[in-house]
């Protein structure tokens, strides 16, 4: 159940003139440094910073958000894909889809109701959607028509039907923590046999014989 604040409920109740805006939040990996990396995107006339759950972001507007299909919500865990429409030449989208690495990257959709008239906003946004970018693909128009961006984003369901891993080896451990040795001799486990609460009969010690003694050598004993 979404909760609303006071003053954007009597907003919400008056049925009157709306002005509310997307916002997107992409949770991202840069690609040339590996590191984490966020952008925020809005389908407002100019740049502007947010304050979401008491954190401030930075929003690029400016026509880089073109097309938002209705969300559908449901009860169940049915995994639903969304589409989400934006223009391609705008240089805060080139930036996001060529310079960070989107896929499986956690995204967030939020509302921002404004003041019709005074166009100041009323409330903080409250989030509509919560899930990651599971597709990215560009359109190539024919002459004189608007190259487009189209970012396929799945709900959080979509975490329910990953498997678990079967096997994992030492070195993929360590490539996130190097001294996590948890796997350490994961590449002879089961080979090795291991004794647990009891004592087994130890194998009788080879007896080595010496060198035969030639015919003199016993006629001389």
């Amino acid at each position: 159940m979404r909760d609303f604040s006071p003053i954007l409920l009597a907003h919400l109740a008056e049925r009157g003139a709306r002005h509310a805006q997307v916002l997107i939040w992409i949770e991202a990996k840069d690609r040339a440094t590996g590191e984490p990396a966020t952008i925020g995107l809005w389908s407002g006339a100019d740049h502007e910073t947010f304050s979401i759950d008491g954190q401030a972001r930075d929003y690029f507007g400016a026509g880089t958000i073109l097309k938002v299909p209705p969300i559908i919500t449901e009860r169940g865990m049915s995994v639903r894909t969304t589409r989400v429409e934006f223009s391609a030449v705008a240089p805060e989208v080139q930036e996001a889809t060529r310079g960070y690495e989107t896929r499986n990257a956690p995204f967030q959709m939020h509302i921002a109701n404004f003041d019709p008239q005074t166009e100041q906003l009323i409330a903080e946004p409250h989030r509509v959607y919560k899930g990651i970018v599971a597709g990215l693909e560009f359109t190539r128009p024919p002459p004189g028509e608007q190259a487009t961006c189209e970012l396929s984003i799945v709900n959080s369901a979509r975490s329910l039907t990953r498997t678990l891993a079967l096997r994992k080896s030492d070195a993929s451990l360590r490539a996130r923590s190097p001294n996590d040795a948890f796997r350490q001799y994961a590449d002879v486990s089961g080979s090795i046999e291991v004794v647990w609460g009891e004592i087994r009969q130890a194998a009788p010690t080879p007896v080595v014989a010496g060198p035969t003694p030639t015919p003199l050598e016993s006629t001389n004993r």
